[in-house]
């Protein structure tokens, strides 16, 4: 039901976005709606899987549905961390630095194999994604809003790649994979593709300020203090869990309760209820937590199912 937070312009600039993004995303609605999450949360998303299943095409697609300067990062083993976030160069005309602004300046930033470079390159990104401003030499420069980062990595190939550090796992809000298509979707995939690539003919759905408004009207959904007990809870028995080494962090637990809120406006409702939470667990938190004898990052599977197993102890509010 719409209400005066969550008006019938809203939910078809929503409904928009969405629908753009499925277009040519084939058979993957719930891996697009936790995208479009993380956008209208103003926050970050890590896509991860095995190559060719569509994560560059994803991130092209929401890039895309956004009327803002795209910039694509291909991570590489020789990218330094100035071809990021730019340079000063030397004016011989004036005597005087300038300052060249790098592709991180872009609303939407797609960071394609993010794990194929060196931690010291990786890390020009924390300040950017945590802040949204870089700074060099001393001097600090704001980017644009919105500014998204849409990372992707392929989480089983080992051989020239680096491990991304835990400080900059936490920037994501959240962390999804893909997967295969079925057999029919992959078979309309091929029917799209006749004629050329489609994301190449998609539009924008909505601008930058629209993105921004929205920013704004997900931070004043209602969330009920027994939503806020249940979301520490859970959160608390990943500190306390025999098999974590480290649970989640305080970013981690608002980055919860920032999903669960992005969640509930995209869904139509301006309220939080508790499965948005249960839905949301394992993608925001489970990047976030070391399991027992393991490294950061690493046994993907095995930190989801703990955290699954968590979230299922813990009492759902009525």
């Amino acid at each position: 039901m719409a209400t005066a937070l969550l008006t019938a312009e809203l939910r078809d600039v929503i409904d928009g976005l969405e629908r753009n993004v499925n277009q040519v995303v084939l058979g993957k609605p719930d891996v697009v709606r936790l995208c479009v999450v993380a956008l209208l949360a103003g926050e970050h998303v890590l896509l991860e899987d095995v190559p060719g299943v569509g994560k560059t095409l994803l991130g092209k697609a929401l890039a895309r549905s956004v009327d803002g300067q795209f910039c694509r990062i291909q991570f590489t083993p020789d990218l330094l961390p100035s071809d990021i976030v730019g340079s000063n160069l030397f004016q011989a005309k004036t005597g005087e630095f300038v300052f060249r602004q790098g592709p991180i300046f872009a609303n939407v930033v797609l960071a394609d194999e993010i794990n194929r470079t060196p931690p010291r390159t990786q890390s020009a990104l924390l300040e950017a994604m945590s802040d949204r401003q870089v700074s060099v030499d001393g001097n600090t420069y704001r980017l644009p809003r919105p500014f998204l980062v849409i990372a992707t990595q392929n989480p089983y190939e080992y051989e020239g790649t680096y491990a991304l550090p835990e400080s900059q796992m936490d920037r994501f809000l959240l962390r999804t994979r893909i997967g295969y298509p079925g057999r029919e979707d992959e078979r309309r995939v091929l029917e799209s593709h006749r004629q050329g690539e489609p994301v190449d003919r998609l539009t924008s759905v909505l601008d930058g300020a629209q993105v921004l408004a929205v920013e704004a009207v997900v931070r004043q959904v209602t969330v009920d203090r027994s939503i806020d007990s249940y979301i520490l809870d859970i959160v608390e028995s990943t500190r306390l869990s025999a098999d974590l080494q480290v649970g989640v962090s305080t970013r981690g637990t608002l980055g919860l309760y920032r999903a669960c809120q992005a969640l509930a406006l995209v869904e139509g409702r301006d309220y939080v209820v508790p499965d948005d939470v249960k839905r949301l667990a394992v993608p925001v938190l489970a990047h976030r937590v070391i399991a027992k004898g393991g490294l950061y990052g690493t046994q993907r599977d095995v930190v989801e199912g703990i955290v699954e197993r968590l979230v299922a102890t813990v009492p759902v509010p009525q």
